[in-house]
């Protein structure tokens, strides 16, 4: 039985297991005000994720771009902070990667990041992208862009689909919290997602992206995943992958089974119950601003009492730390030996031999945790023996996020029913 706040559900577990073998099933939906996109049955996909490579963590620039990411534009320190730890990492890993050997691995005992494969087009062009329940736009690296903007991107080429057509008259622009922008034009092709594909689907072709963007070479661009009201195409937005294909799947949902140190899954359409434990717990979700917005029931620092307080944030797969109020991150941070909110490195940061609690975060009655290790997010450079947290203040943004570091201690349900709900389930950890 699946516990939903406020309302009881049986809820059928529809199969389990990876279907991204089978050949891809054509879907889509009926007429919208959005464009056409054609009726032609039910489907459902489980996909893996990769290894992004050549990521190094940034704790300051992955604070930045969160800003930029909800228009917020970064203040001073943080952009000291970000040019200051990015020209030490340069640094570091021009001592290491010289002559045949490797460049630098990543420390095994920290997180990695990772991206998502897909395909566009026909014959397929595979690209490489990030699922991002914080944002609404499909966009990707084209051959659109000029070449000063691409830094081993793969990207898609319209002129090589058989097809792509190009949906005339309408743009898309993203302008982010420092004043930067992507923007483009938008094409309609077939795009599949594990063993999924719809056909028409809008695929928001780059003509400019911000530096930001460039800068991450194995990220080819973004699938939202957030409400379809936050689409930024114009003069007609357009509905996301997940809004084309909800009416046909065989359950309207996704999950995101997320994993610390090693490759998670998304899967559409249906539940596996293979992938965690006890029941799944519901609570509504407040769809005006776009994002998955819900409310937590209250936190617990280790082993310390549950506080009772509502924290209203968004489950954005798309942001790598969990940002919430001061007091929270002050309850925390204060059993932390040595932990400081440092405006050299843009945020909270510790020793990275300080024995961490874990943290806890309710979802009604029910109690997810985040293991410490978690928390203990990477150094704040390149063999540094000072750590970056993976709880920051959310105070300048304006709103609290539960990214990834939340995201990997659970099992996620998005229902895109009606009205939609965000469950959220145990699951066992890595260690």
């Amino acid at each position: 039985m699946v516990v939903i706040k406020e309302l009881i559900l049986l809820t059928i577990i529809v199969g389990s297991g990876l279907v991204s073998a089978l050949p891809p099933t054509k879907i889509g939906t009926t007429k919208t005000n959005h464009g056409d996109v054609p009726v032609l049955g039910k489907g459902r996909a489980s996909l893996q994720q990769v290894r992004n490579p050549h990521y190094r963590f940034n704790g300051a620039r992955a604070i930045y771009r969160t800003y930029l990411k909800y228009g917020v534009q970064p203040p001073d320190y943080l952009i000291e902070a970000v040019a200051k730890t990015d020209a030490l990492n340069t640094a570091a890993e021009g001592k290491r990667d010289t002559g045949s050997a490797a460049a630098i691995p990543v420390n095994p005992n920290y997180d990695i990041a990772y991206v998502t494969p897909v395909s566009i087009g026909t014959p397929p062009q595979t690209l490489h992208l990030d699922f991002d329940t914080g944002s609404s736009d499909l966009w990707v690296f084209s051959s659109h862009l000029p070449a000063s903007q691409i830094r081993g991107q793969t990207i898609y080429v319209p002129a090589n689909s058989s097809t792509a057509k190009l949906l005339a008259d309408h743009t898309w622009s993203i302008t982010y919290g420092d004043g930067s922008a992507s923007r483009g034009n938008v094409y309609v092709d077939n795009f599949t997602v594990g063993g999924l594909t719809v056909e028409n689907q809008a695929v928001q072709c780059a003509l400019q992206v911000s530096t930001s963007f460039t800068r991450e070479s194995n990220i080819d661009g973004l699938v939202g995943l957030g409400f379809s009201t936050l689409n930024t195409v114009v003069p007609k937005s357009q509905l996301t992958f997940f809004d084309n294909a909800k009416p046909h799947m065989d359950e309207p949902v996704f999950t995101a089974d997320l994993k610390w140190k090693s490759e998670g899954t998304y899967d559409f359409g249906f539940i596996d119950e293979k992938k965690y434990t006890g029941k799944i717990t519901y609570v509504p979700v407040n769809t005006s601003p776009g994002y998955w917005t819900f409310t937590s029931s209250g936190y617990a620092v280790g082993s310390g009492n549950f506080s009772a307080t509502s924290i209203v944030g968004i489950a954005d797969t798309g942001t790598s730390l969990v940002y919430l109020p001061p007091s929270i991150l002050t309850a925390y941070y204060r059993q932390v030996e040595g932990a400081t909110s440092s405006r050299t490195y843009g945020g909270y940061v510790f020793p990275c031999n300080s024995k961490l609690p874990s943290f806890t975060f309710g979802i009604g009655e029910a109690r997810i945790t985040i293991p410490s290790s978690y928390i203990s997010y990477a150094p704040v450079t390149a063999g540094s023996s000072t750590c970056f947290g993976g709880l920051q203040s959310s105070s300048s943004l304006g709103i609290n996020i539960w990214g990834d570091v939340a995201l990997k201690a659970a099992f996620v349900v998005f229902h895109g029913g009606n009205p939609p709900t965000i469950g959220w389930a145990k699951k066992p950890l890595e260690s």
